[in-house]
C-alpha cells in the first residue's frame, strides 16, 4: 500500500472503492443494506464473520456475493456431522492406477493465496473441526505436510441457520469469540424487494447471479495494508475512550451499573464474556465505520452502530437465562446505551 499513495488521498480512493463494492453486492442481494455495510466494515477491519438466519433468507448468496466482489482465491466447504479436521487439510482418493493419492484439502488447495474461506452450515461440524478452524482464524496459519502454511489475506466467512438444532453442535465460546461479528439475517421487509426475489427469474439461479458480479472490485491483496492505515488514521478522543470503557463495564456488570430488566436477577445474569479482545474488535470496526462515513475521528454513533453485532455474541448468560438469549441480550444492549451517557 505504501507504494501506491499515502495519506488522505489514498484513503479517499479506497473509500470510493468501498462504495463501488457495496453497490455491486447490493445489485445481486436485495434488501440487505445493513448486512452488506457490516460485512464491508468487517472486511476492512480484517475480521471474520458468522452469519445467522432462517432457512432460505440468502445467507449463502450474500457471503458468496461478497467473496466474488472482493476477489482472490476462494474455497468453500459444507459442514456435516461426519466431518473430521483432516477434511479441511487433505483428502485421499484412489487414482486410475488403483493406488491411493493424497491431495491438499480446501484450506491448502490454493495455499497462501487463499482470500476467503467459506464454511457453510458451520454448526453441523464437530467440535474437533471447530478447534482446527480456531487456529486458522486466530493465527492465519496451519501446519501440514511437514511445513507451516500462512494465509496473510485470509478471512473466514461462516453461516448457520437458527431453526434446525438436530445433528448440530454449538460453537464453543473460544471459536465464537474469534468472529469479529455475528450478523443476523432476515428476509427483506420491503415489498418491492420481496416481489423481485419471488418473481424475477434472475434471482432464481444463484450460480448465474454470482457469476454476473464483477470480480475483484477491491484489491484483496492490499486489504491488510489499507486496514492498518484506517486504524492509524481514525482518532479517538479521551471522551470516546471513556465512553467505550463505560459501555464495556456496564455490559459485563449490569447490576453494578444500575441496569434493571423485568423478571431478571441482574446479579445472576452474566456468566462471563466481553473480553478485551472483543472490545478491541469493537473499536476496530467503529474506526472503519467512521472512515466509511468520511470522518477521521470517532463519534458515539460509530460505536453504537456496530455494538450488537460485535459484542452480543461475546456475552455469556447463566444457563437459566440462556434459552431466552435472543430477547435478553438485545434488551441488555439497549439498556447499556440508555445507562451510559454519550459524550
Amino acid at each position: 500500500m505504501n507504494d501506491i499513495r499515502s495519506g488522505d488521498a489514498m484513503l479517499t480512493d479506497w473509500r470510493e472503492a468501498a462504495g463501488r463494492f457495496e453497490r455491486t453486492v447490493r445489485g445481486a442481494v436485495l434488501g440487505q443494506d445493513r448486512a452488506i455495510r457490516l460485512l464491508t466494515i468487517a472486511l476492512f477491519a480484517r475480521g471474520h464473520v458468522l452469519l445467522e438466519g432462517d432457512v432460505g433468507v440468502g445467507k449463502t448468496t450474500l457471503l458468496r456475493a461478497v467473496a466474488r466482489a472482493l476477489g482472490g482465491a476462494y474455497e468453500r466447504i459444507e459442514g456435516t456431522v461426519d466431518m473430521m479436521p483432516s477434511d479441511l487439510v487433505y483428502h485421499i482418493y484412489l487414482a486410475d492406477d488403483g493406488r491411493p493419492r493424497v491431495e491438499p484439502g480446501p484450506v491448502l488447495r490454493q495455499s497462501e493465496d487463499l482470500s476467503i474461506f467459506f464454511f457453510n452450515e458451520i454448526n453441523r461440524a464437530r467440535p474437533q473441526v471447530h478447534s482446527l478452524l480456531l487456529r486458522l482464524m486466530a493465527e492465519r496459519s496451519l501446519t501440514a505436510f511437514n511445513r507451516e502454511y500462512r494465509f496473510p489475506n485470509l478471512q473466514v466467512f461462516a453461516d448457520r441457520n437458527r431453526v434446525e438444532r438436530e445433528e448440530t453442535f454449538e460453537l464453543p465460546a473460544a471459536a465464537r469469540d474469534r468472529f469479529m461479528m455475528e450478523i443476523g439475517l432476515d428476509a427483506p421487509r420491503d415489498a418491492e424487494a420481496r416481489r423481485a426475489l419471488v418473481f424475477d427469474p434472475r434471482f432464481h439461479d444463484t450460480d448465474a447471479l454470482i457469476a454476473g458480479i464483477d470480480s475483484g472490485v477491491l484489491d484483496h491483496a492490499a486489504m491488510a495494508g489499507i486496514g492498518a492505515a484506517i486504524q492509524h488514521g481514525i482518532q479517538a478522543s479521551p471522551a470516546i475512550e471513556a465512553y467505550v470503557v463505560g459501555l464495556w463495564e456496564a455490559l459485563v456488570r449490569p447490576d453494578e451499573a444500575g441496569i434493571r430488566l423485568p423478571g431478571i436477577d441482574m446479579s445472576a445474569l452474566i456468566q462471563g464474556g466481553a473480553s478485551p479482545r472483543g472490545v478491541a474488535f469493537l473499536v476496530r470496526a467503529a474506526r472503519v465505520r467512521a472512515w466509511l462515513e468520511g470522518r477521521d475521528w470517532l463519534v458515539p454513533e460509530d460505536i453504537r452502530a456496530i455494538f450488537p453485532e460485535v459484542m452480543a455474541h461475546r456475552v455469556f448468560l447463566e444457563p437459566i437465562y440462556e434459552m431466552r438469549r435472543s430477547t435478553i441480550v438485545p434488551e441488555l444492549c439497549r439498556a447499556v446505551f440508555d445507562t451510559v451517557p454519550a459524550p
